[in-house]
Order: structure tokens, then C-alpha cells, then sequence
């Protein structure tokens, strides 16, 4: 099977899963006694999530490793691409009934891997419908799923030109004193739109033009989100929608990754917004 069929069946496998992930989550809303790799409560949600994708993505011919944010070490899966998941981004948002997603990306590398080792990468938005936005070869799709079909919205999606939101994570006070300048900037430029979801933060981003950042913090200097399953693959959709990412200094793609579980800190949405951020933490 070639990588680009390898990576058609991908796609088709996350979007098929979706309505069983949504379906999943009324009962599964309690924590489980268990904490993922790097600290975070576990719901059941999430290991339902990732069991799930674990067995649909892994029994793909063409996939040879899948990890997810929810275990501690890469899945030997055969020979192939190597799968990193976050299986539901953003649980904490179903106590409230809020936004949540899943976030894919598709590395022709063993894991952990550069964003630039990236073939493809995309994520499902659990919002009022089902979408999915997808990126291959340089261009992103936005899908609509029903039924675990996913039919085609809108193609080769870019950013809009005029920026027009942007959410930024971590409190407030453990903001580093250059970002915090840069925020007030923002702050009388853009309208706020921040959901507790990375997923559907960068979504609106995505949709509307803007900035999203889950910075590096005082308490955290690698912030919160983790380079492998959420940076690299979100950074990989607004790159190849015309925007940039940064972890501060670079691309989010060219950050070399230590461990699996890595921590970033993330920045992305129209390329003048990312520049002046960069320029203002040098």
C-alpha cells in the first residue's frame, strides 16, 4: 500500500470513528483512577477514545507504530507510518458540554519524530456538527462528517487575510513579562475567543484569521501542550493553510523532540501575527 493510500485510510478510519467517540462520551464523564504520561486526570472518555483508535488506526495495513498522549510508550503496530493521536482534546470541556476534538498526525518517521517528518495531519471537532479539517500534500480540507462519512466542505482552506480572533492559554500572572506585552497588543486588535479546547481554538483560527498560543509559563516553561500529538499536527493544518507556528523562535516543525510526551510551547495562526510575536519575545 502506498503512503498515499496509507494516509486516504487513515483519514477515512478517524473520520468512521467519530460518531462512536461522540456516542461514547454521555456515560463516560467521570474520571478514571488513572493519569495519562505527563500528569493529566484521565476520563474514561479518554481511554474509550483511545482504545478505540488504537484498534482502528494500529489494524491498518500501512501503520507500523501508534501513539497517543494517553500511554506512556509507541504502539508496535508492523511495518509503516507511525500514528500519534490525542484521542480527545480538550475532555475537561464535557463536565460543561463544551467543544472537544481529536488530533492526528501521520509521520513517515519512527516516533518521536520532527514536525517536518509529518505526511499528513488533521483533527475532528466534536462542535454542534462534526467536521474534520485534514492536511496532505500542502493543502487543507474541511469535512463534514455524518454517519462516519466524511464529504467534502470546503478545499484547500487558508487563512483569511484580515485577522479577526485570538485565545490565548495558561493564568495570567504565570505569563512571561514579553508575552504579556505582546497580548495587550493583540488585545486591542482582535475579538477573544478562547474555549478550553485547543481544537476549537484553533479552528476559529482557522476559520476566521488570527492568533492562538498556549505560551511558555512561569511555572511551565515548555508550557502545556505536547509537541507529537497536538503542536506538530496542528502546526502541520495552519502551515499548510498558509500560517505560520512557532514555538517562540522557529516553526513548531522544526523543534527536535527529546522524549515522546515533550511539552512546547505553541503559537500559530496568520504568519504578520506570528512574526511580531517572535519579534516580541526575542
Amino acid at each position: 500500500m502506498s503512503h498515499h493510500d496509507t494516509v486516504g485510510a487513515i483519514r477515512e478510519a478517524v473520520a468512521a470513528a467519530a460518531p462512536e467517540i461522540r456516542a461514547g462520551l454521555p456515560g463516560r464523564r467521570e474520571k478514571s483512577d488513572a493519569e495519562n504520561p505527563t500528569g493529566d486526570r484521565r476520563l474514561a472518555a479518554d481511554e474509550y477514545a483511545d482504545d478505540l483508535f488504537e484498534e482502528r488506526l494500529g489494524g491498518l495495513d500501512g501503520v507500523g507504530a501508534y501513539a497517543s498522549e494517553e500511554r506512556q510508550s509507541v504502539v508496535d503496530t508492523g511495518t509503516g507510518l507511525s500514528v500519534a493521536v490525542d484521542p480527545l482534546d480538550g475532555s475537561s470541556n464535557l463536565k460543561p458540554n463544551n467543544v472537544m476534538g481529536t488530533i492526528v498526525g501521520v509521520y513517515d518517521a519512527p516516533l518521536p519524530a520532527r514536525g517536518r517528518e509529518l505526511i499528513a495531519a488533521g483533527y475532528i471537532l466534536y462542535g454542534p456538527i462534526t467536521t474534520m479539517a485534514f492536511a496532505h500534500q500542502g493543502s487543507v480540507t474541511e469535512y463534514l462528517i455524518e454517519d462516519g462519512v466524511p464529504t467534502p466542505l470546503r478545499e484547500d482552506v487558508t487563512l483569511p487575510d484580515e485577522p479577526t480572533v485570538y485565545g490565548f492559554g495558561g493564568r495570567v500572572p504565570d505569563w512571561p513579562a514579553d508575552f504579556a506585552a505582546y497580548v495587550e497588543e493583540i488585545e486591542s486588535e482582535l475579538k477573544l475567543r478562547y474555549g478550553g479546547a485547543m481544537i476549537g481554538d484553533v479552528n476559529q483560527v482557522l476559520t476566521y484569521g488570527g492568533v492562538f498560543g498556549y505560551p511558555a509559563l512561569e511555572s511551565s516553561p515548555a508550557g502545556k501542550l505536547r509537541l507529537q500529538f497536538e503542536g506538530n499536527p496542528v502546526g502541520y493544518v495552519i502551515e499548510s493553510a498558509g500560517g505560520r507556528s512557532s514555538d517562540g523562535t522557529r516553526s513548531l516543525l522544526d523543534v527536535d523532540p527529546d522524549e515522546l510526551h515533550d511539552r512546547t510551547p505553541v503559537h500559530l495562526g496568520n504568519a504578520s501575527l506570528i512574526d511580531r510575536l517572535e519579534a516580541a519575545l526575542d
